[in-house]
């Protein structure tokens, strides 16, 4: 559920998933290092850290 499938996805399956994900990752000890470890990487696919890689793009560039 971190990552989209290998075939085609229904944006409706998609929040669906993400939100599965984020839930977990709601109450994760290792949330921001999580997250950290995604940006520093540029890592472009999944939820790392509680948010997807439009979220990340937008937290890198609101900090910029």
């Amino acid at each position: 559920m971190f990552f989209p499938p290998d075939a085609f996805e229904r944006k409706a399956d998609k929040l669906t998933r993400e939100a599965q994900a984020k839930e977990i990752c709601r109450t994760c000890p290792v949330k921001r290092p999580c997250l950290d470890y995604a940006i520093s990487i540029k890592e472009q696919n999944g939820i790392w850290g509680g948010l997807n890689e439009v979220e990340r793009k937008d937290l890198v560039v609101r900090a910029s």
